[in-house]
């Protein structure tokens, strides 16, 4: 345990130990593990009539407390711009785990987060639709900013933001590595289908064959294993 805890690997108890030549499978998380998980903000595409910049600035002020990699993606495209957020232009802000970030810019609800989230919120796509699902088959990770003027009013979306990360030096090769002493590799990820199985495919994983179990909340990860 010793020797391993010097590799960077830690063994919960020596009973975990002793049963693990019976291990047939290795599951793996997505962002920050195959994954570099320092994603980057690709585009943020504004409804007709919204203002992008304005947009991305209400995005960024509603991240601006959070540690998710999506939120530092956001902080660094806004940074990119030269816009300056402050930390207390949102109020009421909350995080949803596992979904996506809800607070108040100017007396107006703001929801960002999945598309997961948006469907249970019942957000309609409206005019993002055809590029929500273009971004989805070119792998990337998308999210939607959505408003609503108060409690008894309906959702509407704002944007769409597509995030891409690279895959982890490495990780291609343990994948291979492992795959040639029989093992079985699968991605358990909470990130949408279309761009946990597009990274699976560059990292040479069999996607065809079961490899991608995507959309599984936090909470349900130790389920699915």
């Amino acid at each position: 345990t010793g020797v391993a805890a010097r590799h960077g690997i830690l063994i919960k108890d020596a009973q975990a130990l002793e049963i693990a030549h019976q291990v047939d499978t290795v599951a793996f998380d997505k962002t920050g593990t195959l994954t570099v998980g320092q994603p980057r903000l690709r585009l943020i595409e504004a409804v007709p009539g919204a203002d992008e910049e304005a947009v991305l600035g209400a995005a960024a002020a509603l991240q601006a407390q959070s540690a998710h990699p999506l939120a530092h993606a956001v902080l660094e495209a806004a940074a990119a711009r030269g816009m300056t957020v402050s930390a207390d232009a949102a109020r009421e802000v909350q995080a949803v785990t596992g979904r996506g970030t809800l607070g108040q810019i100017k007396g107006v609800t703001l929801a960002l987060g999945s598309l997961r989230w948006m469907d249970e919120l019942g957000v309609p796509l409206g005019p993002l639709a055809l590029s929500v699902h273009r971004h989805q088959a070119d792998g990337a990770t998308v999210s939607l900013l959505a408003s609503r003027a108060g409690e008894d009013q309906p959702w509407s979306a704002l944007a769409l933001l597509a995030f891409g990360d690279e895959p982890k030096p490495g990780a291609a090769g343990a994948l291979a590595a492992l795959k040639a002493q029989g093992l079985k590799t699968v991605m358990v990820s909470g990130d949408n289908r279309g761009a946990a199985e597009a990274m699976a495919r560059r990292l040479g994983m069999d996607v065809d064959g079961g490899a991608v179990i995507a959309e599984v909340l936090p909470g349900d990860k130790a389920a699915v294993v």
